[in-house]
């Protein structure tokens, strides 16, 4: 089952846990640019604040995207013997 599909260097949500996966990251970050904003000084205070919190969760939400947006065939990457084409 996809979760996600590819189009380009991004992904798209396909499906109720792709789409919730995305929400869920995306809850996440809005919440930590609240609660960073909120204490910050400064634009530079806010993205120093928030790196440490958006790249992970960016990361995972990319990590999960490209593991869920193909289907896997476990006999798809093992070749028939015999099978010349």
């Amino acid at each position: 089952m996809r979760w996600f599909k590819p189009a380009g260097p991004i992904y798209f949500p396909v499906s109720v846990l792709g789409w919730t996966i995305t929400l869920l990251a995306l809850a996440f970050c809005i919440q930590i640019f609240r609660f960073v904003d909120g204490r910050s000084h400064s634009v530079s205070d806010t993205l120093y604040g928030i790196f440490p919190y958006w790249i992970p969760t960016f990361l995972l939400w990319l990590w999960i995207a490209s593991r869920t947006s193909v289907e896997r065939n476990s006999h798809a990457s093992c070749p028939t013997p015999g099978n010349t084409h």
